[in-house]
C-alpha cells in the first residue's frame, strides 16, 4: 500500500517576495528536501510531497502518513507549531536539521522521532524501522558518509519560485571555528565530494547557470582548484561562497575566470580587525578587502558583499562606516546582519555566561532582529543603525552607482538590489522587533 510523506522546510521569514498568494525566495533553492527525498528507498512505496514554506503554502488540509520537517534555529519555533499541528491529526513527525543536532532534547517533545547529525545512513534506517512498526526516538550519527549523498530529486521542487533552481554541493562543513556559527558548533567537520561525482551531476542540470551551496568551498585549496579546472570545459557560469583566505592563493582569479564564475558571497563581516580576531575570523584582513574587490571586478564578477552589526567593538560610528565603504568600493549587492547567537556556540555560551541575552525565542535568531545586549550601544541603537543602512545602501540612486559598473550583469545586480529595497520595505513595517524575557 502506498504511503504519503511530506517533508516540510518550515517559514524562514526573510529575503523573499510575497506578492499576495505569490511566494519568491530571491537565494537559492535549498538541497536538504530534495535530498532527502532521493534517500527514500523504492521499496518503501512512499508517494512524496516536499514543500518549502518560504515559496509555497503548506497542504495542511492533506493526510500524511509520515512528516519530516527539518529546522534551523530561526524556524524551529514555526517546525514545532507544524510538528505538533501534524501529530494532532494522527502522523507520524520526524524533525531532523541542525537545530534539532543542537538542541535535541527540545526537539524531541514535538517528534515521534528525531535525526541528529548526518542523514545518509539514519534515514533509509529510519524509514525501514518505520515500515517494520519499530520506530525509534533518537536516530544519530556524526560521522561523514557525503560520498553517498545522492542527486537530489530536483524534479520535487518548485523551480520558478527561486532566484536560482540550480543547486549544486561539492563541500560539507567547514574547517574554521567562527564564533556565532552553528556548523562548528554541531561538530558537522569537514569533507569534499569527489570532483568526478561533483562534475557529473552539474552535467545532468541542463542550465546553463549554477550555484554551489557550500558553506565556504575553498577550504581545501587544491581541491578546489581541482573543481575549478573541471568546470572549465563544462563552460557554465556560476556562484558561490568563499572566504577572504582563497584570494591568498596567485591562481585563484585566473582560474575563477576561465572556470565561469559569475558571483561570489563573501563574509567580510567588519571593517575592524580586532573585531574579526574576536569572533575567530582573523584571517579576514581590512587591507585586503580592496584588492579582492578589484580583482574580482576586473574579471567581472559579482560581489555579495555580507556584514556583521552588533560585535562589542561597534558603536554609533559603525553604520555609516559601512554604508560608506560599501558606495566607495561599488560592492554589487551588499547584505547586512545582526550578531546572532545561534544555540550551541561559543557565542550563545558566553553571552549567556554574561547575562546578554535578552530571550530564546528562537523564531527572532534569524540575524535580522537584535536578540542580545550590545555592549556599546542599547539593542534599540542596534535595530535603528541597521535599518538605517539598509536604507541609505538600497535607495535607487545608490544601488545605480553601484551596478552601474557591472555590464551585461547588471540587469541581475540592480535586479538584485530592487529585491532588496523591497524586502527592507516589509523589514521597516514589522512591529515588536526586539523582544525581551
Amino acid at each position: 500500500m502506498t504511503k504519503k510523506m511530506l517533508i516540510i522546510l518550515p517559514e524562514a521569514r526573510i529575503h523573499k517576495l510575497s506578492l499576495g498568494l505569490f511566494r519568491m525566495s530571491f537565494r537559492e533553492a535549498p538541497l536538504t528536501a530534495t535530498t532527502l527525498a532521493a534517500m527514500v528507498p523504492e521499496e518503501h512505496n512512499f508517494e512524496i510531497t516536499c514543500c518549502d514554506e518560504n515559496v509555497q503554502k503548506l497542504p495542511l488540509h492533506r493526510n500524511f502518513d509520515l512528516v519530516a520537517i527539518s529546522i534551523l534555529t530561526g524556524t524551529a519555533d514555526r517546525g514545532y507549531e507544524l510538528a505538533d499541528y501534524f501529530r494532532s491529526k494522527g502522523s507520524t513527525v520526524v524533525i531532523g536539521g541542525v537545530h534539532a543536532t543542537l538542541m535535541p532534547e527540545e526537539a524531541s517533545l514535538h517528534a515521534d522521532a528525531l535525526v541528529s547529525g548526518f542523514s545518509e545512513h539514519t534515514w533509509p534506517q529510519l524509514l525501514r524501522d518505520y515500515s517494520e512498526g519499530k520506530l525509534k526516538a533518537l536516530y544519530k550519527d556524526m560521522v561523514q558518509h557525503y560520498k553517498e549523498s545522492p542527486v537530489p530529486r530536483r524534479d520535487l521542487q518548485k523551480n520558478r519560485r527561486y532566484g536560482v533552481p540550480n543547486v549544486v554541493s561539492a563541500t560539507r562543513g567547514c574547517k574554521n571555528n567562527c564564533d556565532f556559527c552553528s556548523v562548528p558548533a554541531a561538530g558537522f567537520g569537514w569533507q569534499t565530494r569527489p570532483v568526478g561525482q561533483v562534475i557529473d551531476e552539474i552535467r545532468q542540470i541542463r542550465s546553463g547557470r549554477i550555484v554551489f551551496n557550500d558553506v565556504s568551498m575553498g577550504e581545501d585549496m587544491e581541491y578546489f582548484k581541482s573543481l575549478l579546472r573541471a568546470l572549465i570545459p563544462l563552460k557554465k557560469r556560476w556562484g558561490g561562497l568563499v572566504s577572504t583566505k582563497v584570494f591568498k592563493d596567485p591562481e585563484i582569479i585566473d582560474l575563477l575566470a576561465k572556470s565561469g564564475c559569475v558571483y561570489l558571497l563573501i563574509g567580510f563581516e567588519s571593517l575592524n580587525d580586532y573585531s574579526l580576531s574576536s569572533i575567530k575570523k582573523g584571517f579576514n584582513k581590512y587591507d585586503d578587502y580592496l584588492n579582492i574587490i578589484k580583482a574580482l571586478h576586473s574579471i567581472g564578477v559579482v560581489i555579495m558583499g555580507c556584514f556583521i552589526f552588533g560585535f562589542d567593538e561597534d558603536d554609533r560610528d559603525i553604520f555609516k562606516k559601512t554604508v560608506d565603504f560599501v558606495n566607495a568600493n561599488e560592492l554589487d549587492i551588499p547584505r547586512y546582519a545582526l550578531y546572532t547567537p545561534y544555540p550551541g556556540t561559543d557565542l550563545f555560551h558566553r553571552f549567556e555566561k554574561e547575562g546578554r541575552l535578552l530571550h530564546k525565542h528562537w523564531h527572532h535568531y534569524d540575524t535580522q532582529h537584535v536578540v542580545f545586549k550590545p555592549k556599546l550601544l542599547s539593542p534599540e541603537e542596534l535595530d535603528e543603525g541597521f535599518k538605517w543602512a539598509y536604507r541609505q545602501t538600497f535607495t535607487v540612486s545608490s544601488s545605480l552607482k553601484r551596478t552601474i559598473h557591472t555590464g551585461k550583469n547588471f540587469f541581475i545586480t540592480f535586479g538584485g538590489n530592487l529585491a532588496y529595497k523591497i524586502y527592507i520595505h516589509r523589514l521597516m513595517k514589522e512591529k515588536n522587533r526586539i523582544l525581551f524575557e
